[in-house]
């Protein structure tokens, strides 16, 4: 197995999750608490990471190129294919739109502090998503070479963001306790959408082929990284910001501005927007690269040129006319993506591998914990999606 794969679709794992989701955590468990916080993260991770391998499982007795679209008829029938295919696109769609929002919030500002320019917000979300757009309307080759660009900076910024936020932490943040209980169910969602790279699966099982120790590798190391960068983010932003202080930051440039103004310290707000510009554009190209691949072969569309376009402009247009009309969408977005995130990470890889399982017995790779795993997983997505639910009707408190 090519070596150089395998570490870029780590790296398009990882990138796809170290985005939006990350952005959105310290506003979503802002009332929280740092400890609480990082037990639901480590959870959240556990089930996704579990249900991402059950998708290499329900794989491996399939072609190469097999989408979710494809796997979920041979194994689910018609109903199945379309419960599935209506999922991937209202998340895929759901993502793009937040990113796309966030995107154009962040280009906005910079082109109207940098250039003194009088520009609509609108117009930084069609640069963004241009820009975007043709990255993956290129192929999979080329979000490769420019993920693994964009990552290595993002990590230098990182790196330099937590150097310069960690020296501040007060431990009195960090041990403070939830505000309120229900925080405790109501942060679900949001963190849960921070896990959700189960989209991009499919196009990195046709980039590497059917190798299942290497992708069951890919999956653990690939989502593992993203658990331990947000446990450093979360220590840094929940140990600086007080619970009240980042509860009244509404938005993301709310809760950079919060930073700057704390610290006293233009650097560490040019460094939060830095890595926020390259988190959301590492995230957008990993979604929008499983988006664009899922249509593409929803409609029997070729590698033409013209084809390329046609399947560019479905995939794009639809967040984009979101992001238009609803340019601070961002946090709101993310909320409901997780909907069809429970769908799609949770209740189809669970159905596929019972299926699967019934029709070939004891033969190929399976996941551990059987049948009781698998039910108990199930119950982890009822939980998230009756909390959701919930929120809808204000029963909950509102993480952000």
């Amino acid at each position: 197995m090519n070596k150089s794969k395998i570490f870029g679709s780590m790296l398009i794992i990882a990138g796809t999750t170290i985005g939006a989701g990350m952005l959105a955590l310290p506003l979503a468990s802002s009332g929280l608490g740092f400890g609480m916080a990082s037990v639901i993260m480590f959870l959240i991770w556990s089930l996704m990471s579990y249900t991402a391998l059950l998708m290499i499982e329900v794989h491996q007795f399939a072609p190469a190129d097999a989408t979710l679209h494809t796997l979920a008829y041979k194994l689910l029938g018609r109903k199945g294919q379309l419960l599935a295919s209506f999922s991937m696109m209202f998340l895929f769609y759901a993502l793009c739109a937040a990113y796309i929002a966030g995107g154009g919030e962040q280009i906005h500002s910079k082109l109207t502090s940098w250039f003194e320019l009088d520009i609509p917000m609108q117009l930084g979300a069609i640069l963004f998503t241009a820009l975007i757009g043709t990255v993956v309307a290129i192929g999979t080759r080329s979000v490769d070479m420019i993920n693994r660009s964009l990552f290595s900076l993002k990590l230098i910024a990182l790196v330099a963001m937590l150097f310069l936020l960690l020296p501040n932490v007060s431990v009195d943040n960090l041990v403070a306790l939830p505000v309120h209980q229900g925080l405790v169910f109501a942060s679900l969602p949001v963190i849960f959408t921070s896990f959700g790279f189960h989209g991009s699966i499919p196009s990195i099982v046709r980039y590497l082929g059917k190798d299942t120790k290497a992708l069951r590798w890919i999956i653990v190391v690939g989502s593992a990284l993203p658990l331990m960068v947000y446990l450093l983010w979360m220590l840094a932003s929940q140990g600086v910001l007080t619970q009240s202080e980042l509860m009244g930051s509404q938005s993301l440039n709310g809760f950079i501005g919060s930073l700057s103004r704390l610290l006293q310290d233009p650097m560490i707000a040019n460094t939060v927007s830095i890595f926020a510009d390259l988190a959301l554009a590492t995230s957008f190209l990993g979604v929008s690269l499983g988006l664009y691949d899922f249509i593409s072969d929803l409609l029997k569309r070729s590698a033409k040129p013209g084809h390329r376009v046609q399947v560019a402009l479905v995939t794009f247009m639809p967040p984009l006319g979101f992001a238009m009309f609803y340019p601070q969408g961002f946090i709101a977005a993310l909320g409901y993506a997780a909907f069809a995130l429970v769908v799609l990470a949770i209740f189809l890889p669970v159905a596929m591998v019972a299926t699967q399982r019934r029709q070939v017995g004891l033969g190929g790779y399976r996941v551990k914990g059987g049948a009781p795993g698998l039910a108990l997983v199930t119950l982890a997505g009822i939980l998230i999606m009756a909390v959701q639910v919930l929120q809808m009707f204000d029963a909950l408190p509102a993480v952000a």
